[in-house]
């Protein structure tokens, strides 16, 4: 196989497709993750699950965008580029990734 080129602006929108995924998991709100597996609702690891999910998809995005040498961060804030570059999905991240708990700029 030859080389692929993608487009910056391809991988721009996957990573803010994977950024809206993880905060909707974030937000309990529906995802793609709850039509695979609607029978997970009713498990309380669930939520937990399918945040770790939508965490791993971004970071796996993020991680071919700095192999492509592609601009990821102008679509964070510093403190989510901080949470981003240390690669652990802990409470911390859980609790403050918009940066202040009572934030309208949840995702809709």
């Amino acid at each position: 196989m030859g080389n692929i080129h993608l487009p910056a602006d391809f991988l721009s929108a996957k990573l803010s497709e994977a950024k809206t995924h993880f905060e909707r998991a974030l937000d309990c709100k529906h995802t793609e993750f709850d039509d695979l597996y609607p029978y997970m609702i009713e498990h309380p690891q669930f939520f937990w699950y399918k945040r770790y999910v939508a965490w791993s998809e971004l970071l796996t995005v993020v991680k071919l965008c700095v192999e492509l040498s592609i601009d990821w961060e102008p679509q964070f804030s510093k403190q989510q580029i901080e949470y981003i570059k240390k690669r652990v999905m802990s409470s911390t991240v859980l609790d403050y990734w918009y940066e202040k708990n009572d934030s309208k700029e949840h995702v809709g």
